[in-house]
């Protein structure tokens, strides 16, 4: 379907503007039929789980990626983003896989034209770009890291958002309401103060944090959204792969390391951004950086097993703290 001829152009309106969703109820209750998302950075992990729980909802996802049947990305993973497209589907949304580099300009400028011509706007955005684990080394200094790595970690991880939201924050606005999520690792209380791994790694987690307050200043008079979301301590198909363990047989882990029992699976974050697409009032969130965790006692939502970890909260008051892994009160 393409609507684009009755979508009129972006004009700045008030705050109190912005029209309610029809909702069945706030998550794990929403209903997003009809809405329209992209999950940029979705072939696998928390983009994986936010595709999917979007889809649960009943939106239209599309979802993108540079690894395809028959084609890896340098990240050299076997999941594709046909893949995600399948389960945002099967889940009972639909599912469009778009094979797209967004530190390409062209690719993404295509995908918005794509989008614009199927719908004439985007409801939600969700930036989940990174691909970098691969790059960034914990135990080197700046001055003996591999720049190349480093500089390259940075563009994938930053460059890709700004290139992103520059060709498809015009169909954001195009209606009031419109929500872009920022996904990145740590809120901005929890960064402020520690120091994340590596110069690299450090700098790109806070230049997402940045770049979601600094977008939601700029989508607020256009009835907008922005918001930097940190899943904790994700189960990722890698994360799972290192511990030699499956989503089923998760708590194996924990005795190689008792503080995974905090750990959540992308699932959740799906929920989270589920959650906020289906709130009415989701501007008072406007500028914030959100957790899973924090998210979920907000909305009620829970992890696939029933609980609500709360992994920023537990790292401060639990394991910083040298305590043994009690998860009591805390998921």
């Amino acid at each position: 379907m393409n609507d684009n001829a009755t979508t009129p152009a972006a004009t700045p309106v008030p705050a109190d503007a912005v029209p309610a969703p029809s909702l069945a109820g706030i998550a794990p209750d929403v209903d997003l039929s009809g809405t329209v998302a992209l999950v940029a950075g979705a072939t696998r992990g928390a983009g994986r789980g936010i595709a999917t729980r979007l889809g649960e909802a009943g939106a239209t996802v599309y979802v993108t990626g540079r690894s395809t049947a028959g084609r890896r990305s340098e990240v050299d993973r076997p999941e594709t983003i046909e893949e995600t497209a399948a389960l945002v589907t099967a889940a009972g949304g639909r599912g469009v896989a778009v094979v797209a580099d967004h530190l390409v300009p062209a690719d993404v400028a295509a995908l918005a034209a794509r989008i614009d011509a199927d719908h004439g706007r985007l409801d939600v955005l969700v930036n989940n770009i990174w691909g970098s684990e691969h790059l960034y080394d914990s135990s080197a200094k700046v001055w003996e890291h591999d720049l190349d790595k480093g500089l390259h970690l940075l563009r994938l991880a930053v460059d890709t958002h700004l290139i992103t939201s520059h060709h498809l924050l015009p169909l954001v606005i195009r209606r009031p309401g419109g929500l872009v999520v920022e996904v990145t690792d740590g809120t901005a209380e929890y960064n402020g103060d520690r120091y994340r791994m590596s110069v690299y790694y450090d700098l790109a987690k806070a230049s997402v944090l940045r770049l979601a307050y600094a977008q939601a200043q700029e989508l607020a008079p256009f009835g907008g959204t922005a918001v930097a979301l940190t899943p904790g301590w994700l189960r990722s198909e890698a994360m799972l792969d290192g511990f030699g363990v499956t989503e089923d047989t998760w708590r194996d882990a924990v005795a190689v390391q008792p503080h995974f029992v905090i750990s959540e699976s992308p699932a959740y974050v799906g929920r989270a951004v589920a959650a906020l697409a289906g709130d009415p009032d989701r501007a008072r969130h406007n500028g914030a950086s959100l957790s899973s965790g924090g998210l979920a006692r907000d909305y009620g939502f829970t992890d696939l097993d029933g609980s609500r970890p709360d992994a920023w909260r537990y790292l401060v008051e639990v394991l910083e703290q040298g305590k043994p892994d009690d998860t009591t009160g805390y998921r």
